[in-house]
C-alpha cells in the first residue's frame, strides 16, 4: 500500500503535503499527528465493545438463525404438539424470547463483534411474523399497534441478547491496572 501524499488539517482543513516540518500544519500550526498511531491502552477497553463494520456474511447467518428458531418455534411446534397454541399474541409474547435467545447465539459463536446484523434480521423477520400473527389471530386478539409494538420489543431484545452473547465470548473484562 502506498503512502499518501497529503494530510488533512483537523482543525483548518488545509491539505497539507507530506513529509510535514514538527508534525504541524503549514497553514494554522496546529499539531498533526500520525495517521496510522496504535490506540493507547484506556483507548482499546474504550473500544472494546464497539462494532467496527457491517458482515454480510453474519447478517444472512443470523437472518437464517432468527428465521429457523422462529419458524420452528412460533409456527411448527403447535403443530406438533396441540396442546401449544400460539396464535395471536401468544405468538407475539413467545417470539420476544426465541429472538432474544437467536441474539445470544449469534453473539457467542460470531468472530469479532457482530451487534447490529442480529438486529436487522430480527426486524426482518418481525415484520412477516407479526402480519401472520395479526391475520391468524381468533380469541387471543390485539391491535395492530401492539403487534408493533411487541416487535420493536422483540428487536430491542435482541440486540440485548446479541450484547450478551458478546460479552461472554469476549470473556470478563481486563483489570484496569493490567
Amino acid at each position: 500500500m502506498s503512502q499518501p501524499s497529503h494530510v488533512v488539517c483537523p482543525s483548518c482543513g488545509f491539505k497539507n503535503s507530506l513529509p510535514l516540518p514538527h508534525h504541524r500544519c503549514v497553514s494554522c500550526g496546529a499539531k498533526i499527528e500520525d495517521i496510522k498511531r496504535a490506540l493507547s491502552r484506556q483507548e482499546e477497553l474504550e473500544r472494546r465493545y464497539q462494532q467496527e463494520g457491517f458482515s454480510p456474511t453474519w447478517f444472512g447467518i443470523s437472518f437464517a438463525i432468527v428465521a429457523v428458531l422462529t419458524g420452528a418455534i412460533v409456527v411448527c411446534l403447535p403443530m406438533v404438539v396441540p396442546m401449544l397454541d400460539f396464535e395471536g399474541s401468544a405468538g407475539m409474547l413467545v417470539s420476544i424470547p426465541v429472538w432474544f435467545s437467536a441474539g445470544v447465539l449469534v453473539g457467542l459463536v460470531s468472530p469479532g463483534r457482530t451487534f447490529i446484523e442480529p438486529v436487522i434480521a430480527a426486524f426482518l423477520v418481525a415484520m412477516p411474523t407479526a402480519f401472520l400473527l395479526f391475520q391468524g389471530q381468533t380469541v387471543k386478539s390485539m391491535p395492530v399497534f401492539m403487534y408493533v409494538l411487541m416487535s420493536a420489543l422483540g428487536v430491542l431484545f435482541t440486540l440485548i441478547g446479541s450484547y450478551v452473547g458478546e460479552r461472554v465470548q469476549m470473556g470478563p473484562p481486563p483489570k484496569a491496572s493490567e
